[in-house]
């Protein structure tokens, strides 16, 4: 049978990949330090449980009437408090997580071989929606000498020809954050041209230090025009199987989104609806989330102190997200575990086949220098891995 030309151009996720091999060898009882999962290891929070098991109880287990207007009319009150968005229920849709909501949009978006601008390192999926949508992704090097940030300059020099720009802030892989000055700049080199900004700020809870936050479409008057802000419950309240995510913007870009998704998938889940309005509107949500990120601040900071001190590892510190992304480079053309080293995804398949230690290779976040790690477990299970690690390098 012969498949579609356009899957065919999908590359498997790299994450999930490495978490299925990682979990093979776990099944086979061999203990792996696995740092490639992307989703919090705390529990969705007991009273967004209850909410929901009280809407199963209730008898709330059917279609969903245009995806519900209580938990749009939430999102609607929380942008406006805590991002300074103004956001009608015409310009919200609820999706199946955020993966959903960024690929409905580039469906609504692109048209073949429009060119998408996409800063690297990047979120795997990005390129890959790009091209299930006809696009052409078009990608802007942002490596650990830039501090992983794009500049102004390279978005007005890229922007001719182009009908998106994507932004990730806190990001994923790099655990970096955008401060507002600098969202600013690129703000205002986006004013000067016709870009479509996609502003994923999945993220925007989980910063670390003096870090501050500030969502891209409320940097200036005219940016909620031009700007689709991405967001969702995943890593803020880990809530990942729940598979709720939504998304802001114009209505007309998210009147299609809806037209689309009424043929693709329909409403939400309507339990689910229930955990997420308790999420947005419970008083218990603040220190829920607080209390999580303040232990991913101790994470992180630990991890990446810890890598620093290996020989041969760089790595920026994380401000956001739950993420490392050291470059391990100067370990190339090493055989290191029987693997002869020649980039990223040797790394990893010999941290994983050496030293049981799951982490993913930087190729597929399009930096082939480095290697994603996750510090979304213990600091007992880092120290263990990094303990690992450690010793294959040495």
């Amino acid at each position: 049978m012969r498949l579609s030309d356009r899957i065919s151009q999908v590359a498997p996720s790299a994450t999930l990949a490495i978490t299925s091999r990682a979990k093979q060898m776990q099944a086979a009882g061999i203990d792996v330090v696995n740092f490639g999962a992307g989703e919090p290891d705390f529990d969705t929070p007991a009273f967004i449980k209850e909410a929901a098991k009280k809407a199963l109880d209730a008898g709330d287990t059917k279609y969903n009437a245009k995806s519900g207007p209580k938990l749009v009319a939430a999102i609607a009150a929380k942008l406006a408090r805590e991002n300074g968005i103004t956001a009608g229920a015409d310009q919200i849709i609820i999706n199946f997580g955020g993966k959903h909501s960024l690929y409905c949009a580039f469906q609504v978006l692109l048209n073949p071989d429009d060119k998408v601008l996409i800063p690297a390192p990047y979120w795997v999926s990005y390129p890959e929606q790009v091209r299930l949508a006809g696009g052409q992704p078009v990608v802007l090097p942002a490596g650990p000498e830039a501090g992983f940030k794009i500049t102004p300059r390279q978005v007005l020099d890229a922007a001719r020809g182009a009908k998106i720009l994507v932004l990730n802030s806190p990001s994923n892989p790099t655990g970096v954050t955008y401060t507002p000055e600098e969202l600013t700049a690129i703000a205002q080199a986006v004013l000067k041209t016709d870009l479509i900004v996609f502003s994923d700020e999945i993220y925007e809870k989980l910063v670390y230090g003096d870090t501050k936050f500030v969502s891209f479409a409320a940097l200036d008057k005219a940016l909620p025009q031009r700007t689709i802000t991405f967001n969702g419950l995943s890593k803020t309240y880990s809530m990942t199987g729940w598979r709720l995510g939504w998304a802001a913007g114009p209505k007309e870009v998210i009147s299609a989104m809806k037209n689309l998704m009424s043929h693709e998938t329909s409403d939400t889940v309507s339990f689910a609806q229930a955990g997420a309005l308790e999420a947005y509107t419970s008083p218990a949500s603040a220190e829920a989330v607080e209390s999580m990120r303040r232990e991913f601040q101790k994470r992180g900071q630990h991890m990446a102190a810890r890598l620093n001190a290996i020989g041969g590892i760089r790595c920026v510190e994380p401000t956001g997200a739950f993420y490392c992304f050291p470059d391990v480079s100067a370990h190339f053309g090493k055989t290191l575990g029987g693997v002869k080293v020649a980039g990223s995804l040797d790394f990893a398949k010999a941290a994983l086949e050496s030293a049981n230690v799951a982490l993913v290779p930087g190729d597929a976040f399009g930096d082939d220098r480095c290697v994603r790690l996750s510090f979304a477990t213990s600091t007992a299970i880092i120290d263990k891995g990094l303990d690992r690690l450690a010793k294959m390098l040495a």
